[in-house]
């Protein structure tokens, strides 16, 4: 028999959830589990062919507004009763998992599991009802899952103990590569460039504006330095006036989300990430594989660092972005990249799949032994 795990997000498109998502369901044993897809934007996202060709089925739900919850209820009583093979529900929307969980229990679905993958929510009109929706979570989930520590303490209020889901990555894909960095270099014009990267979301919580704060400064001091950025999001034309406001436009390469990030990180020489909050972020794991340096905002738990490389620092001055980046530039041309060293493989999807293999399994397990909630 193969058990049917119901995942609920906003979308399958190329983020960190998503893809930390995606890694786990390429791996498990699909004999024994298979994942279906419960969004809540319809469109075709990036990784929406993969999930077909695994034998997965996406489904679409109402957004989430707050006008549209009377339709999004009838919507999920309609969807369960026609869907009597789901037993494991497992959403990944943070506090917003509250409405999906909700209508779960209503229609008697016995595992549901809300997964944090947060540390703090943005300020904006659903503000308060995300802070609701946050402390009622632990009412309707049975079941709680964190990316790490500080994730799942923000989320479930020290009121439920919760499983530890690493944001597991394949890191043979990541490890630095040679001839990719020659390869990607040479595509964008990069020789004899010192590279920063950055890869993420274009929204407030990422912090980019800050980011070209720095590199601003940093770029006076090295003329020779290059920003990428990658992603999308709803930040991307402010990002685009203020590169143009601060005269940057020669010297800042935005790209949107590809499909090629790993060969992208082997051009970088040093990875920054001055997120306002994180859960786990994926592209630090990723960066931090790839062997590059990393400098991140304080805002990023410390449970991401797993090399000697990885340093945290406060948003609060930029200066000491642009000290630590000067003596970065120095060191970069002296070492080699192939000889970092990982401090665990926690975040290894080859070691990591398993532990959500198993907990699907034994929950499906009390279900067959009579578990009552």
């Amino acid at each position: 028999m193969t058990i049917r795990v119901l995942q609920i997000v906003n979308n399958m498109h190329r983020a960190g959830l998503e893809t930390m998502l995606m890694n786990y369901y390429r791996h498990i044993n699909k004999e024994k589990i298979q994942f279906d897809f419960l969004t809540h934007r319809i469109g075709n996202y990036a990784y929406d062919d993969e999930i077909r060709k695994l034998g997965g089925k996406i489904y679409h739900a109402p957004r989430l507004y707050p006008q549209n919850y009377i339709s999004y209820f009838k919507f999920m009583k309609n969807f369960f009763e026609s869907h009597p093979e789901y037993k494991i529900v497992h959403s990944h929307i943070d506090s917003m998992s509250y409405l999906p969980l909700l209508a779960a229990k209503k229609a008697k679905i016995p595992i549901r599991i809300a997964h944090s993958h947060n540390t703090s929510i943005d300020f904006d009109y659903k503000f308060l009802l995300k802070e609701l929706f946050r402390y009622k979570i632990i009412d309707v989930a049975n079941y709680f899952c964190a990316c790490g520590e500080d994730a799942g303490i923000y989320l479930f209020r020290n009121k439920r103990k919760f499983k530890y889901i690493p944001n597991a990555i394949e890191k043979r894909n990541f490890l630095f590569n040679e001839e990719y960095r020659k390869r990607i270099r040479k595509e964008f014009g990069l020789e004899n460039k010192f590279v920063i990267g950055n890869i993420g979301r274009l929204e407030k919580q990422k912090n980019q504006q800050f980011l070209l704060d720095i590199f601003y400064k940093f770029n006076k001091i090295n003329s020779n330095s290059v920003l990428i950025i990658i992603g999308n999001g709803s930040q991307k034309e402010k990002i685009l006036s203020k590169i143009k406001k601060l005269r940057l436009d020669n010297s800042v390469i935005l790209l949107e989300n590809r499909s090629d990030v790993n060969k992208i990180y082997q051009a970088m020489d040093v990875f920054l990430m001055p997120s306002l909050y994180e859960g786990i972020p994926v592209v630090g794991i990723e960066a931090q594989y790839s062997g590059l340096p990393c400098l991140f905002s304080e805002g990023v738990p410390r449970e991401v660092k797993f090399s000697r490389d990885a340093q945290f620092l406060s948003i609060s001055n930029p200066n000491k972005w642009v000290e630590r980046l000067i003596l970065l530039s120095n060191r970069v041309k002296k070492e080699n990249r192939k000889n970092v060293i990982f401090l665990n493989n926690d975040f290894d999807i080859n070691f990591s799949y398993i532990l959500l293999q198993n907990y699907y399994l034994s929950l499906f397990d009390k279900l067959e032994e009579k578990y009552v909630d």
